[in-house]
């Protein structure tokens, strides 16, 4: 009777043995799982602007509104004349309904008013020539010889163009390649100085891609960048 149950004390004991091997490797794996780095990957790129929307804002003032929409049509056609001269196509330019603003209208207006009538239109320049559109705003004398003035003053801030960069596709990939190696670095350098072995990556985020202005001063400057979050288990 005891040599039957030699058998099962050893089939026992090899049991034991058996769950003490998984119960350390899942241990192992545990702890495993548990250490991880948490790092940041930068890439940024100085890019020249691609597209550039330039509303140019032409502004009379009257007493009769039939003179002052010859006036406003001649303003204009000097306008397109002068874009058309220096490169700029017809499907690049774009105009806007010719606003009329009755200062007299108003409920508050002063008696004493000279000029009754105010009349504005906007004239867009939409086109990817970004160096021929700065060259055409530094040349606005020309215009001015010919008696057309861009309108300023309080409509300033609507005149100013506005500089895009559209080519942001192409630079994706190669962006967050070089932001996925800089954060392994980092992850590199932090397993090194903490004696451990950099693993797996256990989770990845690819980050937003933000343009902005370089400065204040280049508009036409565009600065792209892209943050990356990656996380990287520790042996």
């Amino acid at each position: 009777m005891d040599k039957a149950r030699i058998p099962a004390a050893l089939l026992l004991m090899c049991g034991l043995l058996g769950f003490g091997v998984l119960m350390k490797n899942a241990i192992e794996n545990f702890a495993q799982k548990d250490s991880y780095v948490s790092v940041k990957g930068l890439a940024e790129r100085e890019v020249p602007a691609d597209k550039v929307v330039w509303p140019i804002s032409l502004k009379d003032v009257g007493n009769d509104l039939s003179d002052l929409y010859d006036m406003m049509t001649t303003k204009t056609n000097k306008v397109k004349a002068f874009l058309k001269k220096n490169g700029i196509k017809e499907d690049e330019i774009s105009m806007s309904a010719t606003s009329v603003y009755d200062r007299q209208a108003e409920r508050y207006s002063s008696d004493n008013i000279s000029t009754r009538y105010q009349v504005t239109k906007t004239i867009t320049v939409t086109s990817n020539k970004v160096n021929l559109i700065r060259e055409l705003m530094s040349s606005q004398e020309e215009l001015l010889k010919q008696g057309v003035a861009i309108a300023a003053g309080e409509s300033w801030e609507g005149n100013m163009p506005t500089f895009e960069f559209t080519g942001l596709n192409e630079l994706k990939p190669q962006m967050i390649e070089e932001a996925t190696k800089n954060a392994r670095v980092v992850a590199e350098k932090f397993a090194s100085d903490s004696k451990s072995e950099l693993g797996k990556i256990k989770y990845a985020n690819q980050g937003q891609f933000s343009i902005y202005d370089r400065d204040d001063n280049t508009p036409y400057i565009k600065t792209v960048r892209v943050v990356t979050t990656i996380d990287y288990y520790l042996n």
